[in-house]
């Protein structure tokens, strides 16, 4: 994840001003830097704050046994089985197929208290999530204690509280994903050098002897660990489906991004930022060993010149010389990280495995950086057991004080997805699948406060499923024990407390786990050389996402999508793809026309954007500008038949005192609890449904609790109706009646 926070901060709390939560960098879609707005009308401030504070209350509860009619635990199996490969896919045991419906817990979330580990895993069952990522575990002050000279221990009671959690979800079918580097910052006594000024140390990572050797043992006392709970050690725990190695963390993006030049000598002050001059004179002399290595044969003409005008060292190019670099040169310098990632990610697996014993399937890194190509780092990824993507729709954008390091605002632009199919997450995340291998999305999130963010969780899952792949991990659940939470504000990732996502994430569940969307019938792939592989780095930025000129970005909205070889022939002409208003999937049942998608399947259907739509059981007339319904049978058996259905209609949540600027494209003031939940008036109607003896709705609160007794939905010639405005709520349980 890019958090763009100093190594103390992982993100700021909620009592702060608008520099909130924290992930950033390349490749999310950004709005252009602005200085922060500091005056506008003090009348759209009034209007604006008292419109979303008239809005109805709502709290999302986690410190309360599960009691949900809309409790969706039954789509998950023990999670006894060793998850493996076959055939491209995640499989069980029994060769059954597994698809993740995951969320990360961040930082202090990875170890709540050991009584509330049951009531938290429980929760989680309840939604439908069946995988928890631990990410930033060796943060300090989380697994790694922040009262020593070093980081080269764990904290015992901080493990004891990961292992009871892991042993609580296990007991509920949810296995885990453990992240290794992340987010270690290290002291006097590492034995790291320039250690304030190299922070969290993405890039030097892949070749720093020192950084390697305290990321093994790392690796070591956390995975040699014995679980009391379990009795298994973590390498060995069948639990324990995946293991990641690195996160957002590229040594050739790092050096197209200008993160290699060696410029860094204040003390570090959030992710991104360039390694200081020392590891870079190493990975200059690395360099140079490297091209010693080889014949003048295999050189070009250009290095050979080069190397005699300057005794024979080579001087690494630097991020304002790489669009003029010599072709050759360019591509030979690329080589070089390359192979350095593809070594790092080989001597890692191999340790994991044979000297540590680890049985889950690794990730090497995650393709998170869509404004350039991450091909040639895809080539090393694709060695391992899974590939893997992170996407955000419109990412904050953050804005930095250039004196003191410090975040000072925001910015996004604050449009919705259904207007913008071709840049969408969908196609972002579609170019990293590769044949033959599972693909998962490790981070995913249309970051509050976006006011269209209920697009997010459904069309993502409808497409995901479309296109086959085998698992999303929504960033993230929180960065605390989500049961201290009762009076937290919503920040920009956190989904414990949106009660829409939270709705969502059950109806999702549904969708995704059940295959309730049927796979693409036409997969379309593609093949690059090296060279173009190589070059893609330098296509200019309209290029983005796929970085392969000619590729119609409509095709993943359509068919599946995946890479066949990096050492293929190069990309074929693609066949040109019919404008049109409206794109359809070529099971016909995904429709995403500008301003709204529709997904019409048996069991699972959905309206989401602008206006009125319709499907085959569902018709939304909603008086809400924007909004996302979702209808879903909650017993197996298609909506017009089941006895139980499952509704969604969410629109935006808000603070309590929050104020736009006048153009909505950041806070003025961020609020604080309660959330307010914008009410979606019209109406809702239900057709086709075998329900002779009526239908009830019951409304859920924020926890997914029923609120009241349940209502009579009104019968009409076409169907069954519910009034919304009623309740304040986002969700519903159907009971159809015979």
């Amino acid at each position: 994840m890019r958090a763009l926070v100093a190594p103390g901060e992982k993100h700021p709390s909620p009592a702060s001003q608008a520099a909130r939560g924290g992930k950033g960098g390349a490749g999310c879609q950004k709005a252009k830097p602005k200085p922060v707005v500091a005056t506008v009308l003090l009348g759209f401030l009034i209007v604006s704050a008292v419109a979303d504070d008239r809005w109805p209350a709502v709290s999302a509860y986690w410190n309360r046994p599960v009691s949900s009619p809309a409790d969706v635990s039954f789509l998950l199996r023990p999670a006894n089985d060793r998850i493996s490969v076959r055939n491209g896919r995640l499989v069980r045991g029994d060769g059954s197929r597994f698809r993740i419906w995951g969320v990360n817990v961040t930082g202090a979330a990875c170890i709540p208290a050991t009584n509330a580990a049951p009531i938290i895993a429980a929760r989680l069952a309840a939604l439908g999530v069946n995988c928890v990522r631990f990410h930033f575990l060796d943060r300090v002050g989380v697994l790694i204690p922040a009262d020593r000279n070093d980081t080269r221990e764990l904290d015992p009671d901080a493990l004891a509280r990961l292992d009871r959690f892991v042993f609580e979800l296990k007991k509920r079918g949810i296995y885990s994903d453990l992240n290794l580097n992340v987010y270690r910052t290290y002291k006097p006594g590492d034995g790291v050098r320039e250690h304030e000024q190299l922070g969290i140390g993405k890039a030097a990572t892949y070749f720093d002897e020192r950084l390697l050797q305290l990321q093994r043992e790392y690796a070591r006392q956390l995975l040699t660990h014995v679980n009391p709970h379990t009795g298994k050690a973590y390498a060995e725990e069948p639990a324990v489906a995946i293991v990641e190695l690195v996160n957002e963390n590229s040594l050739v993006e790092a050096w197209v991004s200008g993160r290699l030049d060696g410029t860094q000598t204040n003390r570090s002050t959030g992710t991104w930022h360039d390694i200081p001059p020392t590891y870079a004179a190493d990975l200059t002399s690395k360099f140079n060993t490297w091209l010693a290595a080889r014949t003048a044969s295999a050189l070009p003409e250009t290095i050979v010149s080069a190397k005699a005008e300057t005794g024979g060292k080579l001087e690494r190019l630097r991020q304002r010389e790489l669009a003029r670099a010599d072709p050759k040169r360019f591509a030979l310098e690329t080589e070089f990280y390359m192979q350095l990632e593809r070594e790092y990610f080989r001597d890692m697996a191999r340790f994991l495995r044979e000297e540590l014993g680890v049985k889950a399937l690794l990730i090497g890194n995650s393709d998170h950086g869509h404004g350039q190509s991450f091909y040639p780092s895809v080539v090393s990824l694709a060695q391992l057991d899974v590939v893997d993507g992170h996407v955000y729709w419109q990412h904050p954008s953050y804005i930095t004080d250039p004196k003191s390091g410090r975040r000072t605002g925001f910015r996004i632009p604050n449009t919705p997805m259904v207007d913008d199919p071709l840049r969408s997450t969908v196609v972002r995340l579609s170019r990293t699948a590769v044949a033959g291998k599972p693909f998962t999305v490790s981070e995913a999130n249309h970051p509050f406060p976006n006011e269209y963010a209920a697009e997010g969780i459904p069309i993502l899952a409808a497409y995901a499923a479309l296109q086959d792949w085998d698992g999303i991990f929504w960033y993230t659940l929180a960065h605390q024990d989500v049961t201290t939470m009762e009076k937290a504000a919503l920040t920009h990732f956190d989904l414990a407390r949106d009660p829409v996502k939270i709705s969502q994430l059950a109806s999702g569940a549904l969708l995704f786990l059940r295959g309730d969307v049927r796979p693409a019938r036409r997969t379309i792939t593609r093949t690059y050389s090296r060279e173009q592989i190589i070059e893609s780095l330098r296509l200019p930025r309209k290029e983005a996402p796929y970085f392969t000129p000619g590729f119609p970005l409509a095709l993943p909205l359509m068919h599946a999508v995946r890479v066949a070889s990096f050492d293929g022939p190069p990309t074929a002409r693609f066949e040109p793809v019919l404008e049109s208003d409206v794109i359809v999937a070529d099971t016909d049942e995904l429709k995403w026309r500008k301003g709204r998608v529709t997904v019409d399947t048996p069991r699972w259907q959905a309206v989401i954007g602008r206006g009125s739509g319709q499907t085959a059981n569902l018709r939304t007339e909603p008086e809400t500008a924007f909004c996302a319904v979702t209808v879903a049978s909650l017993d197996d058996k298609p909506i017009a038949s089941a006895s139980r259905l499952l509704l969604t209609v969410g629109a935006r949540v808000a603070n309590t005192g929050m104020v736009w600027n006048e153009s909505r494209t950041t806070l003025v003031k961020w609020g604080g609890a309660p959330v307010r939940l914008e009410p979606v008036g019209g109406r809702i109607r239900l057709v086709g449904l075998a329900a002779a003896g009526g239908t009830l709705a019951r409304a859920l609160d924020g926890a997914g609790d029923p609120m009241g007794e349940s209502l009579p939905l009104r019968q009409a010639a076409d169907g069954w109706i519910l009034e919304l405005g009623g309740p304040p709520t986002v969700w519903y349980v159907i009971e159809v009646r015979r």
